[in-house]
């Protein structure tokens, strides 16, 4: 019986030995997978392929700082998912996702607000917390409690932005803008930001719309829509392309109508109008001064971030899809540790009471979300094309250059 004692604690004990390990490997494991769900192909790949490149930086910065320290110095793996260039193939792509890669503990992207909005009906019924900087502001409106949104929505946007325009338009010019027109495709940003202007700002700021122009991407030719401009003559001009395409064909056949280069003063409320690929086909003389107000942009403190993506990927500059990508991997990070575990409930949870202070890699507020969803005290930047480059003009104490209000 002694015998029969001892050897069934020796075999207890091997057994737990060997297993214990087994038990680490499973409660701190050797990487952990975080999804980036953005268009690889067709129309928007171009701002796809930019977000991949954030978080492929974000993944080597995080992991060179030591990976997950909570979770033993787990590595962060990229899950790339091609989301296509419709409604329908995002909602595709989210569906393969959840149901293919069940490993996931968290995911970005997305990119346009229309399939940000198909994907996370995917991802909030799968339990996978997803971050976006897609600006709808139905993104969060509908009560989900798995996605994250860190840019500000676009109704803040509009409401954060315009009245600064206004100013700077009033300080260079010495008069208020009256009359303004809107061009603009009908994807879900372009949607929420003109239902925010034309419903409350228009009527606070005393402007008249006097051009209302909407078209479904891709735009085929531009000429009747600058045709109406032309003949209104406004004060402003907000101009929404959400593809690089559609912008370039406003950008021209403004010029061409001679209405470029400040003529009439051109904003816009997304950062296609900034892309690098805008100047494949347009002069910088044209885009001098055109201004648009985005969620997102490269500011002072980024210097560091610029630098690797310059040398990296060759990219002239950094826009939104590159900074707040970056950042959301490290916000990723950030809940892993919190959560201390890699499971993609713990992280959900961890996001929603988190309390990352002032926030590093977004304009305004903090690393803190509100019950919505919504990154709390969420800001902007405006930007503006100088000589050649967009660069960030505000708000003040983070951008690169000073604003000037084209000249008519």
């Amino acid at each position: 019986m002694a015998n029969l004692t001892r050897r069934t604690l020796i075999g207890t004990t091997a057994a737990a030995a060997l297993a214990a390990p087994s038990i680490v490997r499973a409660q701190n494991p050797a990487e952990v997978k975080v999804g980036l769900i953005v268009p690889l192909s067709g129309l928007y790949a171009r701002p796809g392929s930019v977000m991949r490149m954030g978080a492929e930086v974000g993944i080597d910065d995080v992991n060179a700082a030591g990976g997950i320290k909570a979770l033993g110095g787990a590595k962060l793996k990229l899950v790339l998912i091609d989301c296509g260039d419709t409604v329908e193939k995002a909602k595709n792509a989210a569906q393969r996702m959840v149901a293919q890669e069940t490993d996931l503990v968290a995911a970005t992207g997305a990119y346009l607000s229309s399939f940000t909005l198909a994907v996370t009906e995917v991802t909030e019924r799968a339990q996978l917390p997803v971050l976006t900087l897609s600006y709808s502001d139905l993104l969060t409106d509908r009560g989900f409690k798995y996605i994250f949104q860190t840019a500000a929505t676009a109704s803040s946007q509009s409401e954060q932005g315009l009245p600064e325009l206004m100013k700077l338009a009033e300080s260079a010019s010495g008069k208020k803008p009256k009359t303004v027109a809107i061009v603009m495709d009908n994807t879900a940003t372009s949607v929420a930001t003109a239902k925010a202007l034309k419903e409350k700002l228009f009527k606070q700021l005393g402007l008249e719309l006097v051009v209302d122009e909407v078209w479904t991407p891709p735009l085929a030719d531009a000429t009747p829509l600058i045709q109406k401009v032309r003949a209104a003559r406004p004060d402003l001009l907000f101009a929404m392309p959400n593809a690089v395409s559609d912008a370039k064909l406003l950008v021209e056949k403004m010029n061409e109508f001679g209405l470029g280069q400040g003529r009439i003063p051109t904003i816009s409320f997304s950062i296609t109008i900034a892309e690098p690929d805008v100047l494949q086909s347009v002069s910088p003389q044209v885009l001098q001064g055109v201004m648009t107000v985005v969620a997102n942009w490269g500011f002072k403190g980024h210097e560091t971030l610029i630098a690797e993506v310059k040398k990296r990927y060759n990219e002239p500059w950094a826009t939104q899809n590159v900074i707040s990508t970056y950042g959301d991997i490290w916000l990723m990070a950030a809940a892993l540790e919190k959560a201390g575990k890699a499971d993609k409930e713990a992280v959900a949870q961890a996001l929603r009471t988190m309390d990352g202070g002032p926030a590093k890699y977004f304009p305004g507020g903090q690393l803190k979300f509100d019950d919505k969803g919504r990154r709390v005290g969420a800001g902007v930047t405006i930007v503006q094309w100088q000589n050649g480059t967009p660069v960030t003009v505000f708000p003040k104490e983070i951008a690169v250059a000073e604003p000037f209000w084209p000249k008519r």
